[in-house]
Order: structure tokens, then C-alpha cells, then sequence
């Protein structure tokens, strides 16, 4: 809804434009409204009403009829044929909105039910009787709740922003375009300007703008935005900040660690960690995460974090041996990973608490965590979770990924325990990292995004994505089971990553996953979490409630490995699939060898994931059909004639599979991961060489204990194989060999090349940065 919009009201009463005494009243009050300026939206039916929920945002007050819904001749109370009535209509507007006024309305000649629930009198403004007061009069009030309600809508920095462009003032200062008008003098940039509209450039003005405060500053409208942030997030204090979290995370190492300081680092890790590390001169000791037949990273073991295995760390790294101050000074955990896995959170913090004074969660991905209860006590900002004796936590989140923000849009919440966090002196990190020219439009986007997760509204945004991806996960469960037989070659399906069985706690029922209701599944986390007992996730010796897999981070799986993590007989590897989705306009997050990633964020809609369904039987068509890849892919056999020409899908299918099968590639990305390479010096060291031209292009051929000078981050999710300064080992060796075998596939399977960060490829052949020898 646009702040300058119309107000809107909403009416529910199906006797409305009757001729009747209650309908004539009713029709007067909308036309009254509608000398106000008020746009009125009519509904007939609590049918119309139920499915215009979803458009509830838009209007700014609702009057209720309160025998909506029942039948002419039942007595009052007693639903209807739509099995609706006033009370569950507006019982489901007040799971979406607590604000909006409700106006219930009554006809002089009816008695209101005999019993109206507590809950539908709590949950009303007012009651009308529209024959007791003046149309006019009765319109007056609603067109005041309704201006009240849009008043109060908007947060206290974008309402700020709304009240300064409406000034349509004239600009001395930067930005240069001065409202746009700069853009409007050339053709390029008036095709800009029209693009975007007049609206982004009246809000995108310069910090001379002392009303509406200082990001630096954290004065004025700004800092009121985030104070409102930490009350909604739950924090003792929130910072925005307009670079995305990769920003978020160098400005938390730079208020905690400096040179030589020891921080505990998960190996899965963002590269944004990486720089952080390497602009501090930290010393990284290694987290170690485990990994799944699939490949799919694993939380890190609750051994790791004990106080006896951290201090084995710290004394068998070379990194540490000529440190004083051998105590760990930070702590960073990715939560959720990136394939959805989420820690018992207050069990880390008291664990690793025992070792380490501050716990910095990045939660890029999980921003959304605290506004549902699925998710209780598995994220940093957690109510009642308070300690002066334990450690300070934060929580680094990119608002702009899974929750409703622009880009770049992100927040550090911090929680003070033991060592906390002095304003004033982090702010000098705040300040080291953030322009003096942010663009509001992206500090507006955090405090909307606040304001859209504040109460009611929070709970049902993250319960619907919930509730969207398990109905897609049941679908293709219940898809799988009747024709994913394996009787023929053709009886075959995709996989899901998730339990194969689920159990009601309230009842002890063991049943199939695909069989579960909405309900069980959608409330439930013990159905998520990842049992000791089960064998569909693949993780062994975790202790039970430990890890929980998140319902909304959806792995669907290719077939082509068995369940010991061998390669099965024949399988489709999932650069195929990706592929062909990509032409289809579906784009996933990231994808493995033989699985794909889906996100079902709040945007998430029945018909997109619908749609994924039906272009995942297409594929399964084309395979059954033999499709010639000039149908199936164009575009890779016009520019790889000679490669692709007179193929076939299955022949592609197989071929790829038989390679990835030959060259052992999970079994290598398995060896690769499971054992730290040798630490020779820190990331700083690494850059320092660097920068002063003292590395050398390597083939990874010849790499063999070769220092590396730059982190090689297959992508994505970009976690390192090799990290700046260690050593890439022998050439038999796992990681050289992995290496190899991508980039053999790259010369054999042009069009599906892979994305490693730090490895450049010349002329097929891959070229990494060490250290002069």
C-alpha cells in the first residue's frame, strides 16, 4: 500500500444494496465514505470475504455484518451453508493484522447471537447499529479509525521519509540529481528516471538532512528505527547496515578481535568471514562441520565445541604457537547452514560460552527465525534468554534474503552478556564500514521489514511459506510413492530430502511423511528435527533435538546415490536439471552434484512451486521420450555443435553420471572436506604476499604443497577447500585430485562449467594464486 493512496474500507454484508432499511442505511454510509474520498470494497458473501483475506493489507478499516454468514431462516449463531461466520472472519483477520480497526455493524431489527464469543469482542473497535446514528455520522468515524490506523502504520523512519518527500523542497546538497531532475535533462536518464518513478528519487537525499538523522550517528528517525528493530528482533540493540551482511560481519569482527587474536571459526563459513579474518589479522581455529552421503554440509559435532577439544586446537594449530594470549577472543556459527539446519542455539551458547566471551551467529539466512514458534530456541535473539554471566551474542542477518527488504539491506542485533558491548566504541567499527552517503531507500526497506515482522503479522508471513513448502514436500513424497517403483527404468522420481516418517508426540502415531497433516508437520519441530534413530538425513552421533532441518529450505534430490554414498548403477546429475529449469525461468539457490536447493521465502506462491511440479514431470517426459537436445536445450547445441549435436537427453544424462561416477567425484569432495588442510600462516600474511606481487599463477597440476595466497570457494554456497595461506597438499591427494576432476568435467561437459571463487580458468586449464617459491 502506498502511503499516498486513498483510504480503503472493507464491507462485509451480504445486505448490502437490498431494499431493506439496513441496507439502504449501509448503502448511504458508502456513499458518505465515498464523499470522503474513501475507496469502498463490498463483499456479499463470506465466501468473497475469506478469499479476500489475502488482500488485507490494502484496506485501512473493515466493517463487519454480525449475522454474516448465516442462513436466513437459523436461528442467530448457527453458521450457514458456507460453514463461515462474523467471528472466524474476524478471528483470521486478527492472526494477520492486531491494528486495523473492525467495526462491527448491527440492523435495528436484529438481536446480535445470543453469545457472542470473548474472541470476537476483544477482537472489534466498535459496534455499529446503522440506523442509530446519521450515515454521515457513522462515516465521519470510520473515516477517522481509518486515518488513525494509516497514521500509525508507517514505521519511524520510513514515515519520516514519506513526510520529507511530500515537501517537494528545493535540494543544495548531494545527492546531485536533486530529486531526479538531473536524470530528466538527457534521454538516457530520463528513460532512467521514468523506469523507476519520482518517488525514488525524492527519497534518495543526503545526510545533510538533519530530520531525518544519521545512520553514523544513529540520531533522529534512524536511531528510533532501530531501537524499534531491537524490540522486534528481540535484541538489546540493533544496528542497520546497507551493504549486506557480508559488511555486517567485518563490522562485528572489527569491534571484537584485532591482530593475533584467536577466534573460533566454523569451517562453514561465509568468504565474507574470510575477509573479515584476513583485514583484523586474526588467527582462524577451525570448527569442523560434518557432511552427508549427499554432500550436503552437517552441523558441526557437539564435541567440537567442548572446552577440552577447543584447547587440543588451540595448541596443536602452527598458527597459534608464537601467540601470548592464547584464549579465544570471538566465535563465528553459521546458523541456519545453508541447506537449512538449524542448532539448538541456547546448547551452543553454554557450551562454547565455556571457552569464548562473545558468539557471533550468522544468520544470513534465518533472519525470520524468531516470529514463528517452529523455531524456538534455535536462533541468537531469543526471549528470556538473558544472561549477565554469559556471552555476549550476536546475530548478523541479511533482512533483504528471506525476509522484505531491498537488497543489501542488513542488520547486526546484538544480545550483551559477561563482555558487553560498549556503544560507543563498536559504533568506531560501525562507522569504519558504512558510507557517509547510505541510500535511505535501503534503511527504509529495514524499518518496513520490522514493522511487517512486529506481532501478529510476523507469525502468519512466516507460517504460509511454512505451510507452502510442505505441501510441495507431500506432493512430491506422494508422487514418488506411486510412481517411483523402480519396477521399469522409467518408474522412477525425485527424491526429497527430509524424514521418510513422522510421529504425533500428542498420540504416539508413527505414519508415512506424505500421509502427516498440515497441522503436525507445520507446528510440529520434532517432525524436522534430526532423530539419532533415522537414516534420511545421513549425520551419525548426534545427540537427539540437537540440529533441526528448517521446512522452508527444500532439497530436492536426483537420483544416483545409494544410500551408503556410493555411486548408484545410473543416476541424473543435477546440472542437467538445473539446466533445464533455468530455461524454464526456475532458478534455485545452489545445487550439488545430485541435489537442488529451493528457498520458499515469503514471495513463495501455490503457483510458482505448482509450477516446479509440473516442469519436473516435463523433464521426466523428455527422458522417457529420448528427447534430442536440440528440443531440450538449443542454446548448448548452437554454441556446441560438435559437442551436443544428434545427442539425447538420457545420452547426456548418462554420460555426465558415468563421469562423475568414474572420477569419483563425491567420494573426492567427501576426502577434500573431512580433513584441515596444513595451516602455514594467516590470511593477512597470505594477502600481504598478495599485494606486494609475491605469487605466482599455478596450474593446479603443479600446486603440489604449493601455499595458496588466495581461498579456493567452490560456489555455491562458497565454502573454502583450501583457505589463503594453507597448503594445497600432495598431488595424490584429495583436494589437488577434486581439483582435477572439475576441471576435467569443465573440458568434457562445456556449458556446465563450475564456479570456484579463487580459481581462474585459462584455456581450460585451472589457475590458482601461491606464494612464490
Amino acid at each position: 500500500m502506498n502511503p499516498e493512496e486513498k483510504l480503503q474500507v472493507g464491507v462485509i454484508d451480504a445486505n448490502v444494496h437490498t431494499d431493506t432499511p439496513a441496507g439502504r442505511a449501509v448503502t448511504k454510509i458508502i456513499e458518505d465514505l465515498a464523499e470522503y474520498g474513501i475507496e469502498v470494497t463490498v463483499l456479499v458473501s463470506t465466501e468473497d470475504a475469506r478469499t479476500a483475506l489475502s488482500n488485507l493489507p490494502s484496506a485501512d478499516c473493515i466493517m463487519v455484518n454480525w449475522n454474516v454468514g448465516e442462513s436466513d431462516d437459523s436461528p442467530a449463531g448457527k453458521k450457514g451453508a458456507s460453514g463461515v461466520d462474523a467471528n472466524l472472519i474476524i478471528s483470521e483477520i486478527r492472526k494477520r493484522n492486531e491494528d486495523i480497526p473492525i467495526f462491527l455493524m448491527g440492523e435495528p431489527t436484529s438481536e446480535p447471537p445470543k453469545k457472542l464469543p470473548i474472541e470476537m469482542i476483544k477482537g472489534i473497535n466498535e459496534f455499529v447499529w446503522v440506523m442509530d446514528d446519521t450515515a454521515e455520522f457513522l462515516a465521519g468515524r470510520i473515516r477517522a479509525a481509518a486515518k488513525r490506523y494509516r497514521d500509525r502504520l508507517l514505521p519511524p523512519f520510513f514515515g519520516e521519509l514519506v513526510n520529507f518527500s511530500r515537501d517537494f523542497e528545493y535540494s543544495w546538497h548531494t545527492p546531485g540529481h536533486a530529486g531526479g531532475t538531473a536524470f530528466r535533462k538527457s534521454p538516457a536518464g530520463r528513460a532512467f528516471f521514468n523506469f523507476f518513478g519520482e518517488q525514488l528519487f525524492r527519497s534518495d537525499i543526503s545526510i545533510s538532512v538533519g530530520e531525518l538523522g544519521s545512520l553514523l550517528d544513529h540520531s533522529g528517525p534512524v536511531g528510533e528505527a532501530e531501537r524499534y528493530a531491537a524490540k522486534v528482533f528481540g535484541a538489546d540493540s540493533t544496528y542497520f547496515v546497507t551493504n549486506g551482511t557480508s559488511t555486517s560481519n567485518k563490522i562485528v569482527f572489527f569491534g571484537r578481535v584485532t591482530a593475533d587474536d584467536i577466534v573460533l571459526v566454523d569451517r562453514n563459513c561465509h568468504k565474507s568471514a574470510e575477509h573479515a579474518l584476513t583485514m583484523t589479522h586474526a588467527v582462524p581455529v577451525y570448527l569442523i562441520p560434518t557432511r552427508n552421503r549427499y554432500g550436503i554440509i552437517g552441523p558441526i559435532h557437539p564435541e567440537e565445541f567442548s572446552p577440552e577439544t577447543i584447547k587440543a586446537k588451540i595448541a596443536a594449530s602452527p598458527l597459534t604457537k608464537k601467540l601470548k594470549n592464547k584464549t579465544p577472543i570471538h566465535s563465528i556459527i553459521t546458523n541456519s547452514t545453508y541447506d537449512g539446519l538449524c542448532y539448538h542455539a541456547e546448547w551452543v551458547e553454554n557450551e562454547l560460552g565455556k571457552s569464548v566471551d562473545s558468539i557471533h551467529f550468522d544468520e544470513a539466512w534465518y533472519g525470520y527465525a524468531r516470529f514463528n514458534p517452529m523455531y524456538r530456541n534455535r536462533f541468537a535473539m531469543r526471549d528470556g534468554a538473558e544472561n549477565p554471566e554469559g556471552p555476549t551474542v550476536f546475530a548478523t542477518q541479511s533482512t533483504h534474503k528471506l525476509l522484505a527488504a531491498l537488497s543489501q539491506a542488513s542488520m547486526v542485533h546484538v544480545r550483551n552478556g559477561r563482555v558487553p558491548i560498549e556503544h560507543s566504541r563498536f559504533n568506531e567499527a560501525f562507522m569504519m564500514h558504512s558510507s557517509t552517503s547510505p541510500l535511505y531507500t535501503i534503511i527504509a526497506s529495514c524499518d518496513v521489514s520490522s514493522k511487517m515482522m512486529d506481532g501478529a503479522s510476523g507469525r502468519m508471513l512466516t507460517q504460509e511459506p511454512i505451510e507452502d513448502a510442505i505441501r510441495f514436500r507431500r506432493m512430491m513424497a506422494r508422487i514418488n510413492r506411486e510412481i517411483g517403483t523402480g519396477k521399469t527404468p522409467n518408474d522412477w522420481w525425485f527424491g526429497m530430502w527430509q524424514p521418510d516418517f513422522v510421529t504425533d508426540p500428542a498420540t504416539g502415531k508413527k505414519m508415512d511423511f506424505a500421509d502427516a497433516g498440515i497441522n503436525l508437520l507445520g507446528k510440529e519441530p520434532s517432525c524436522w528435527v534430526l532423530h539419532p534413530e533415522d537414516s534420511w538425513h545421513g549425520f551419525t552421533d548426534l545427540p537427539d533435538d540437537y540440529c533441526m532441518l528448517d521446512p522452508i529450505k527444500v532439497t530436492v534430490l536426483m537420483p544416483g546415490v545409494n544410500d551408503d554414498g556410493t555411486p548408484a548403477n545410473w543416476g541424473i546429475p543435477a546440472a542437467i536439471v538445473v539446466k533445464f529449469l533455468d530455461t524454464k525461468g526456475i532458478v534455485n539457490e545452489k545445487s550439488g552434484d545430485y541435489n537442488i536447493l529451493f528457498l520458499f521465502s515469503m514471495g513463495i506462491t501455490k503457483g510458482k512451486w505448482g509450477t516446479l511440479v509440473t516442469e519436473l514431470f516435463e523433464f521426466k517426459r523428455h527422458w522417457e521420450e529420448e528427447s534430442p537436445l536440440e528440443e531440450v536445450f538449443p542454446d548448448l547445441v548452437k554454441e556446441w555443435p560438435e559437442r551436443y549435436g544428434g545427442m539425447t537427453l538420457p545420452g547426456l544424462v548418462n554420460e555426465m553420471h558415468d563421469y562423475m561416477k568414474k572420477t569419483e567425484q563425491g567420494k573426492l569432495l567427501q576426502e577434500a572436506y573431512e580433513k584441515l588442510p596444513e595451516q602455514v600462516m594467516t590470511y593477512a600474511e597470505a594477502y600481504r604476499c598478495l599485494v606486494r606481487d609475491e605469487v605466482e599463477h599455478v596450474a593446479v597440476s603443479d600446486m603440489e604443497n604449493r601455499i595458496v595466497a588466495t581461498g579456493v570457494f567452490p560456489y555455491p554456497p562458497g565454502i573454502p577447500v583450501l583457505a589463503p595461506g594453507e597448503s594445497a597438499g600432495k598431488k595424490k591427494g584429495a583436494i589437488i585430485k577434486y581439483l582435477l576432476a572439475l576441471q576435467e568435467f569443465d573440458k568434457k561437459f562445456p556449458g556446465f562449467d563450475h564456479d570456484i571463487h579463487g580459481v581462474e580458468n585459462v584455456n581450460g586449464k585451472y589457475m590458482i594464486y601461491c606464494l612464490k617459491e
